[in-house]
């Protein structure tokens, strides 16, 4: 064991320099002092409040987690991806004042991911895992994510949807299961939208595990992209996914600091916020100190409607920021320089684009803003749901998110066909799917003065194997649309009813129409084929029909 104090750790750190954050130290002399003990296989960190754990110096995996004397360490260790591994693996110690950084590096050779740089880093008196990860490229896996392994035993307050506890087997893959009542459940289910992600954790008597998510500038898929947070089963995984490729809809970052994030440890409820300022001063790799940021002030935005929530948005290829519309306006602050994409959404939908030019120290200020793309303002002759980038108000869409479609606790998806007057948005499927619910009809009225030739709109949120609509008129049948350009993955299932939206419209001819009842029958195609509820589908946004010339 080596032990080293904190004055001579200082004294070492102003004879190198920043190079002295990488010397290996240690500093405590007794269980219950804040300090880190160094011995051949492993770094002791211990804040001196509670927390003691341990990181491996071969992989950088904490191997043990104690909170007040408790172990929690799962099965597993806790790490980074799935584990570096021990080949291009460096695990570095150093400390100065009152707080002690761990720095994992791999190198060329590591199988797992190349030119990865991961920091723990704790303080005095705290009971957290502050950390941040830079990436110069995606680890092997496809995704890059922190979990957490721990004991499920100390813990009664666990998310209900991820806890796969007891289940009967699978549904579907090997990460969606249904339980004894019939219910499923998920790692997928429940999760927040990153607009959301703060706090969130597992519970319980005098413990409790939560993820401070941080910062989400260097993750993907803007405000409304949901990922991974929980998966409970004889063990609890706690995760902070930073990026993956579940229903991912823009490119992964790359060479960007991820964070910082934390792990937070309690007596059992959701800490306060932390204040992680003080990370941005530590001179990590990629970190773009907070001075040298810049904001965007938009002062006014016109042609908005009351109903729905709207939200100025902001990506480029090293970061994504967003900020909520109040009042007509919206302030964005913390901006890395450079030029950026800016959108705005009502609910979900884009109904604005532009460009923007952040520059350090500095505030753009835009006095106004006119909305030109919301398909709203289209008068229509009918209309089925709401143009927001969602199929919330359609049966069974708030449920996607907390479900497999298949749950009893779903509606029935085959319910009657739709007429324009009588039912409600409420009474239209969320989704379509070709061996589900592959053939709807919309029936609607019209009067002699109406047959003219109209447009048909069907709006999508997401889709899944190609699946896209394809419509019949009375007895006229449109040509067959293409795909869209959405996610490799799943879509419907796992959680997530958001891919990339997408309007299909059909010109029909005027005489397609007749005086009184008319149908539209929707139904989807694509070359593939899958069973049930992954055969190829799509999730609504909006239906209606205009008539023809009228639509933005």
């Amino acid at each position: 064991m080596r032990r080293v104090s904190a004055a001579s750790g200082s004294r070492m750190l102003t004879a190198l320099g920043t190079a002295g954050w990488m010397l290996l130290m240690s500093g405590f002399a007794s269980a219950g002092d804040f300090g880190v003990t160094e011995e051949n296989e492993r770094y002791t960190v211990d804040t001196g409040a509670g927390l003691v754990f341990r990181v491996l110096r071969s992989n950088g995996d904490i191997d043990s987690i104690r909170w007040k004397g408790m172990e929690l360490r799962g099965r597993k260790t806790s790490h980074i991806a799935s584990g570096l591994g021990s080949k291009g693996t460096m695990v570095e110690l150093s400390r100065k004042d009152d707080m002690a950084v761990i720095t994992l590096k791999t190198d060329s050779t590591n199988g797992v991911v190349e030119d990865l740089t991961h920091y723990y880093i704790v303080r005095k008196g705290e009971n957290t895992i502050y950390m941040a990860t830079h990436a110069e490229k995606q680890p092997r896996v496809g995704e890059l994510r922190w979990i957490a392994r721990l004991k499920r035993e100390p813990f009664s307050r666990i998310p209900e949807p991820s806890d796969v506890a007891g289940n009967t087997g699978a549904v579907e893959s090997q990460d969606v299961f249904r339980m004894p009542d019939r219910t499923t459940r998920s790692k997928y289910y429940g999760n927040q939208q990153a607009k959301d992600l703060s706090i969130r954790g597992v519970g319980g008597e005098g413990i409790g595990a939560f993820i401070v998510y941080g910062n989400r500038e260097s993750s993907s898929g803007g405000p409304f992209f949901r990922d991974i947070q929980n998966q409970s089963g004889s063990e609890l995984e706690v995760y902070n996914y930073m990026n993956s490729g579940h229903l991912q809809t823009e490119p992964r970052r790359s060479g960007v600091l991820y964070g910082p994030y934390a792990l937070c440890f309690t007596d059992g409820s959701a800490p306060e916020y932390p204040d992680m300022d003080f990370v941005s001063k530590l001179n990590l790799k990629g970190m773009v100190p907070s001075d040298q940021r810049g904001a965007v002030h938009v002062e006014d935005i016109d042609g908005m409607d009351e109903r729905f929530p709207y939200m100025v948005a902001f990506s480029n290829a090293d970061a994504q920021y967003w900020a909520e519309v109040r009042k007509g306006e919206a302030m964005c602050e913390g901006m890395k320089p450079g030029k950026y994409e800016m959108v705005i959404f009502k609910g979900e939908l884009v109904v604005h684009r532009d460009e923007i030019v952040v520059s350090a120290k500095g505030t753009l200020v835009i006095p106004s803003i006119r909305i030109d793309e919301d398909p709203s303002t289209d008068e229509p002759v009918w209309r089925i749901g709401d143009w927001d980038g969602t199929p919330l108000e359609f049966r069974n869409g708030s449920k996607l998110s907390l479900m497999h479609p298949s749950d009893p606790r779903m509606e029935d998806w085959m319910e009657d066909n739709f007429t324009v007057g009588e039912d409600k948005a409420a009474n239209f499927p969320a989704c379509q799917w070709a061996k589900v619910n592959g053939s709807r009809e919309i029936h609607f009225k019209l009067s002699a003065d109406q047959l003219k030739a109209h447009t048909i709109r069907i709006g999508i949120t997401t889709a899944h194997s190609g699946g896209r609509p394809k419509i019949h008129v009375n007895d006229w049948s449109a040509r067959n649309p293409g795909p869209s350009s959405q996610p490799q993955s799943r879509g419907m299932t796992i959680g997530s009813y958001r891919g990339n939206n997408v309007t299909y419209r059909f010109d029909v001819p005027a005489e397609a129409f007749v005086e009184g009842i008319n149908t539209v029958t929707i139904w989807p195609i694509s070359g593939q084929q899958a069973r049930d509820f992954l055969s190829p589908g799509y999730a609504f946004d909006c239906l209606d029909m205009l008539p023809a010339g009228t639509a933005n």
